[in-house]
């Protein structure tokens, strides 16, 4: 089992191929090659962490029709668009082979055990914002749409 971790999706929102400029000519085809590109990397047995924006839909229905494509099993943090799940956490703390970390949607100055060497992945900035120190952007724009392993972002945070 392997640990991936993605956010700014924003499965169905046509708005966002002209927000952030992404190459697909319609929302179709954005939200076939999202899919694709993530299960081109996940497997079935491992678990993604969406660090919110997952999808602009309203209601967990319509959620679920993209998570059900989707391999591994999902963990959600609320982005600024999650109205369909208002009670997910908007921040989430665990360990990862022996490293602390911390995710939440909304990059921080500071964050728990930070001053020991601990990790926050974020969204929300879509790869406009410069990180600090073991600190990452991990939303599909800054990773060619795919999610990243967390062995990809222990390499580029060099831990």
């Amino acid at each position: 089992m392997k640990y991936f971790f993605t956010a700014d999706e924003h499965y169905g929102h046509i708005k966002i191929l002209e927000y952030c400029n992404r190459p697909f000519t319609d929302i179709q085809e954005m939200d076939g090659e999202l899919i694709r590109r993530h299960n081109e990397l996940v497997g079935l047995e491992d678990t993604v962490i969406h660090v919110g924006d997952f999808t602009l839909k309203k209601t967990l229905q319509e959620a679920n029709n993209y998570i059900r494509k989707l391999n591994g099993t999902h963990i959600f943090v609320r982005g600024s668009h999650d109205y369909w799940n208002p009670t997910l956490p908007h921040i989430i703390e665990f360990t990862i082979d022996g490293i602390y970390v911390v995710v939440c949607h909304y990059a921080m100055k500071t964050w728990a055990r930070s001053h020991y060497g601990s990790i926050q992945l974020y969204g929300h900035s879509h790869g406009k914002l410069e990180p600090q120190a073991n600190q990452m952007d991990i939303g599909v724009d800054t990773n060619n749409f795919y999610p990243y392993s967390f062995e990809d972002i222990k390499k580029k945070l060099k831990i």
